[in-house]
C-alpha cells in the first residue's frame, strides 16, 4: 500500500511541479510525513531521491519549446540546490524529526500567508 501512496505523491507532486514549479519541499515532504508515515527526515531524503535529474525532464522541454527558461538563472539556481541540498541534508541529520518537521510548517505557513495576502502585479 505504501509503494501506492508513494506513486500518487510522485504524480500529485510531479502534476504541481509542472504548474507552479515546485514539488519536492512544498508538496512531497509533507505528503509523505503525512500519509507515507515517514519521519520529516526520511521525506527529504526520499523527496531528493526521487527528484534526480531525470523526474523534470519533460516539463523542463516544453516550457523550453514555449520560450520560458532562463538558462542562466537556471544554472545558478542549480548551483544552488547542488550546495544547498548538501548543506541542508548535514543540518536535518543532527536535528530531532520534531524541530525539522515543526520548523517546516512554520516556513509553510510564512509562504502561504506571502502568497495569499501580497499578490504582485
Amino acid at each position: 500500500m505504501q509503494l501506492v501512496v508513494a506513486g500518487l505523491i510522485g504524480l500529485v507532486g510531479g502534476v504541481l511541479s509542472g504548474l507552479f514549479g515546485i514539488g519536492g519541499g512544498v508538496v512531497i515532504v509533507p505528503l509523505l510525513i503525512l500519509f507515507a508515515g515517514l519521519t520529516a527526515k526520511q521525506a527529504a531524503g526520499t523527496s531528493l531521491a526521487a527528484l534526480l535529474l531525470p523526474v523534470g525532464l519533460l516539463g523542463v522541454v516544453e516550457y523550453w519549446r514555449a520560450g520560458y527558461i532562463d538558462v542562466r538563472l537556471a544554472a545558478l539556481v542549480a548551483v544552488g540546490i547542488l550546495i544547498g541540498a548538501f548543506i541542508g541534508a548535514r543540518l536535518a541529520i543532527g536535528l530531532p524529526n520534531e524541530v525539522i518537521q515543526r520548523a517546516f510548517g512554520v516556513l509553510l505557513v510564512l509562504i502561504g500567508l506571502r502568497l495569499a495576502l501580497f499578490v504582485s502585479a
